[in-house]
């Protein structure tokens, strides 16, 4: 029988210093009432010091090794979904396998933005559905907190840096009425709306300072509407409906959209898991570092039927169904 990714492993990490609205508010010009009604938002942890993005993703997957009881020797494949990475190149998760010691296999980044997550999570399933690696290490991990215009607050209260981690390993399909793991990841691109969620520039070219730009209402406009869509696409393709649906884990980009998710899917507030009050807006790590907390608090069971969705830059955006 062919083999499906089950996940076995979750970590995460989050900066140690906490900005809250209070302090962003003696910044720019906002105010913690504010951002907490149009985002759900309180705080947000920024990076300093030793950290930094290759620190952060290699704290996250070692932690994700410890809770699936691997080593570096274990390892075959590293991905990191990541737009904010310390160095153009080498890769993140280069830098991932010489921190962790991992002397096996093969490492690479992946760049979609917010979405970053769900596209990597595609990618490290097609790996070993194809036999190419038994276990593989999917990290998120940014750095938004230097990309961002700190004088525009429509976009710097909305981020945060942090990075999260799962493991995927391989386990035999034994039963195809009832199979675990990753059942399905399904993706969008439409480069047609690009120019609603960019940053400016890359390192080295002339001009202006590479930093986030966003038209906002329209990319919440479009994040409701696809993100529906594409939840949609995933229980049809699997014959699931809303009943079947035990959690929610969204891309924590804003309260409203995640509530709004949640009541389009008739799922309880209680079904769905928000950490965005208190990392904001992570990006690519924002899922994974969700998925973390709600494994490790006891929420998200073994057997329970997970959907995560999530939209970013490109306008790209995916969902993924997973039995735990």
């Amino acid at each position: 029988m062919a083999d499906c990714s089950r996940l076995v492993g979750f970590g995460g990490y989050l900066p140690e210093k906490i900005v809250t609205n209070q302090e962003l508010s003696q910044r720019v010009d906002t105010s913690d009432e504010w951002i907490r009604e149009r985002t759900g938002i309180k705080q947000r942890h920024i990076i300093s010091g030793h950290e930094t993005c290759n620190f952060m993703a290699a704290a996250a997957a070692q932690q994700a090794m410890e809770y699936a009881g691997l080593t570096s020797d274990d390892i075959d494949a590293i991905v990191v979904a990541t737009c904010t990475p310390d160095q153009i190149f080498p890769t993140t998760a280069a830098k991932v396998q010489q921190i962790l010691g991992i002397k096996r296999g093969f490492a690479f980044d992946v760049s979609s933005a917010c979405a970053g997550f769900v596209f990597g999570l595609s990618v490290a399933d097609n790996f070993i559905r194809n036999g190419q690696a038994k276990n593989v290490l999917l990290i998120g991990s940014e750095v938004y907190s230097r990309i961002l215009d700190w004088s525009d607050r429509r976009t710097c209260v909305l981020f945060g840096d942090g990075a999260g981690a799962v493991v995927l390993s391989a386990e035999e399909i034994t039963d195809t009425n009832k199979q675990n793991g990753i059942l399905g990841v399904y993706l969008h691109t439409d480069g047609h709306y690009s120019d609603l969620l960019y940053v400016d520039g890359v390192p080295g070219q002339t001009g202006d300072a590479c930093l986030l730009k966003m038209h906002g209402q329209e990319v919440f406009r479009h994040a409701v509407t696809k993100l529906s869509e594409v939840v949609e696409e995933a229980l049809i393709a699997h014959h699931l409906t809303h009943d079947d649906i035990d959690w929610l884990v969204p891309h924590q980009a804003n309260l409203r959209i995640i509530t709004g998710m949640g009541k389009k899917l008739n799922l309880p507030l209680d079904r769905v898991v928000a950490t965005v009050d208190r990392h904001a807006n992570t990006s690519a790590a924002s899922v994974p570092l969700a998925l973390n907390e709600a494994v490790r608090d006891g929420r998200i069971q073994k057997g329970d039927l997970v959907v995560i969705e999530a939209l970013g830059g490109g306008l790209s955006w995916g969902s993924s169904i997973i039995r735990l």
